[in-house]
């Protein structure tokens, strides 16, 4: 049988004073070296601090040689970027984003996350703007981007069939407070689980960890999953590296929940 495509999991950012004290992180254990011990422990890690601030291209190079070989970062892009009311005019800010230094990461550099506001609706002409100028290399490394919709206006095939065509992914996110997409639009699947609580362990369920272990080797696999909600559920059949990020919530229970993930999935 081929080997699947890997199925990532990690957490939004490592700097979180309730992870320490052995929550997360060992006692006494450096606050300087959390990234260290974050990436020797998950797979990959969403960093929410490129959408409020730049950082030199240096941070980006230490970040990379401060993990393993394998480990992936997605980066949150620019708040700069994608709050705005008329989304074709942000090229000057998508280019400032993607040249601030992040090809440093080299192969570690993972999809781009692009986050809309949950009172941004769709747009079609604006949105279909937005996607082109969405640049496929900076600096000979081939850049992949995710974005993240929020209002129910996007669950349209237009805004699938859009971003199908660009390879651009919609992100599936599991909330409490706006509807989910889960169409498949890219040759990567991102997904964003913040619905963690705080009286189970691990965030989840032992059954929902489960599933959401069976939804991602799904993905994994070329197979759209049973029971989400799709637009129109006519997505290519193909492997596809898949990204899957516990986010908000019980924030504090995070880090358990991928990790119970990435047991179950025997990476």
């Amino acid at each position: 049988m081929p080997k699947l495509p890997p199925i990532r999991a990690g957490i939004g950012g490592w700097t979180f004073e309730p992870w320490r004290g052995g929550v997360f992180y060992p006692e006494k254990w450096p606050q300087k070296r959390e990234l260290e011990y974050a990436a020797s422990t998950l797979t990959a890690i969403e960093v929410n601090g490129t959408y409020y601030s730049g950082f030199k291209p240096e941070t980006f190079a230490k970040w990379r040689d401060e993990t393993p070989d394998g480990f992936v970062f997605a980066l949150k892009a620019s708040r700069y970027c994608t709050n705005r009311k008329v989304l074709a005019e942000a090229g000057p800010s998508i280019q400032k984003f993607v040249s601030q230094g992040i090809t440093g990461l080299g192969d570690k550099l993972g999809p781009i996350l692009w986050q809309f506001m949950a009172t941004k609706k769709f747009d079609a002409e604006d949105f279909a703007a937005f996607l082109n100028l969405l640049p496929a290399k900076q600096d000979g490394i081939a850049l992949r981007h995710a974005v993240q919709v929020r209002h129910e206006s996007f669950a349209v095939p237009e805004f699938v069939a859009m971003c199908r065509a660009a390879n651009v992914a919609i992100v599936h996110a599991r909330s409490d407070e706006y509807p989910a997409i889960a169409d498949v639009t890219a040759d990567f699947v991102y997904a964003r689980y913040e619905t963690a609580v705080a009286d189970e362990p691990a965030g989840y369920a032992d059954s929902d960890l489960d599933a959401i272990a069976a939804t991602a080797r799904d993905w994994a696999s070329g197979i759209e999953p049973a029971g989400l909600p799709y637009v129109t559920q006519d997505a290519p059949k193909a492997p596809r590296e898949t990204f899957v990020f516990f986010i908000s919530g019980a924030k504090e229970r995070n880090p358990a929940a991928a990790q119970a993930l990435i047991a179950r999935l025997g990476e």
